[in-house]
């Protein structure tokens, strides 16, 4: 009996999905406003251009993998799981992430960055 009802507790905690309770980039802003646009949303990918004028952020929001690319670099104080940096992010810079991830980001540049999110479905 007692192996019975573990096996179902074990079976439905993995089972279980983690609900987010944050946004998501396309659903975060700052300060009531969005930064980011849909330019394509599709059966294989989701793309965003996000827009930060100087002293614009994004709330703390998660994002799904994804890979990025800077159109217009920046400064930006970034505050993550592993504290807050500020730091150059140059035109034509990429990354990707394969896991979840979450931030809150704060352009502190002079100048207005941009930047592209391409999220596989």
């Amino acid at each position: 009996m007692k192996l019975i009802y573990f096996s179902t507790l074990f079976v439905l905690l993995i089972s279980c999905k983690t609900t987010q309770t944050l946004p998501d980039p396309l659903q975060a802003g700052w300060n009531g406003k969005k930064v980011c646009e849909l330019l394509q949303d599709t059966k294989e990918q989701r793309i965003l251009k996000c827009t930060f004028p100087p002293g614009v952020g994004h709330q703390k929001h998660y994002h799904n993998p994804h890979f990025g690319y800077t159109l217009k670099g920046g400064t930006f104080k970034i505050t993550d799981t592993s504290g807050t940096k500020t730091i150059k992010v140059p035109t034509g810079t990429t990354w990707s992430k394969t896991k979840v991830t979450q931030h809150e980001v704060l352009n502190v540049g002079d100048s207005t960055s941009v930047y592209l999110i391409i999220e596989p479905k």
